[in-house]
């Protein structure tokens, strides 16, 4: 990442965390407020992710990539002990183990919101690739080329290119440009048994966020990629429509 982005990255970062967090405060005590009435536990939700790429080491005699690890807060959307019975798992669209507040949270992205004080905190951006759960990251970057690549450099991001794009399972749009290109790039040779795999959404979000990531390199070209995301981010939600 040029060093300029860096510095600019994390400013702005500081500046509009602030303020969001000053700005949603009365509306994250009734969002808080709705979770207790809905379901029985937390109100937020603490989750170990994977932030930025270290580096490899060998373990086993294989290598793997090492990432640093946070613990990232969300408003609760699942009930209690949701993954007690399945362990760790993607979400999906349609979820059974998400509550009806959570539906409602996840589908206008409110639950993202507590993260922000993960960006002040300097262990996220506001923009940049969705941190990945350690258990599930493994697996994800055996099955898709380059996958680390998109954590190199860069902080994980409450938003990004991904999710003001693609809708929430990490399908293309109905319309979008990328929607005609979406089966040959899922499933390029045609196996049956590949179709719908749960890696099929992150191949999708990978080349958004290496597009992002390739602007860290010049300044004028992050401001404006950044300027459009941030500015987009709002509009999704209410679309109701977002990764």
């Amino acid at each position: 990442m040029n060093w300029k982005v860096r510095i600019a990255k994390r400013a702005i970062d500081i500046l509009l965390a602030s303020i969001g967090l000053l700005i949603a405060a009365p509306l994250l005590l009734l969002v808080a407020a709705a979770i207790k009435l809905d379901s029985r536990g937390p109100v937020l939700f603490w989750q170990r992710r994977s932030g930025s790429l270290l580096g490899t080491e060998l373990v086993d005699g294989c290598i793997r990539f090492r990432f640093a690890q946070f613990d990232m807060p969300k408003f609760r959307t699942m009930c209690l002990d949701a993954e007690k019975a399945t362990g760790p798992v993607l979400a999906c669209e349609r979820d059974p183990r998400v509550t009806r507040v959570g539906r409602l949270l996840r589908r206008s992205r409110l639950d993202e919101v507590p993260q922000l004080w993960s960006v002040l905190c300097g262990h996220m951006s506001l923009v940049g690739p969705r941190p990945e759960r350690p258990e599930l990251l493994d697996n994800l970057t055996l099955a898709i080329p380059l996958f680390e690549e998109r954590m190199r450099g860069v902080k994980p991001g409450i938003t990004g290119l991904a999710q003001v794009n693609l809708r929430y399972n990490g399908s293309a749009r109905p319309g979008s440009a990328i929607e005609a290109l979406q089966d040959g790039l899922l499933n390029p040779f045609r196996i049956e048994e590949a179709n719908g795999a749960e890696a099929d959404g992150m191949r999708l979000k990978l080349l958004y966020d290496l597009a992002y990531t390739a602007t860290l390199d010049d300044l004028r070209t992050y401001l404006r990629t950044e300027t459009e995301i941030i500015l987009m981010t709002p509009v999704t939600m209410l679309r109701r429509s977002g990764q």
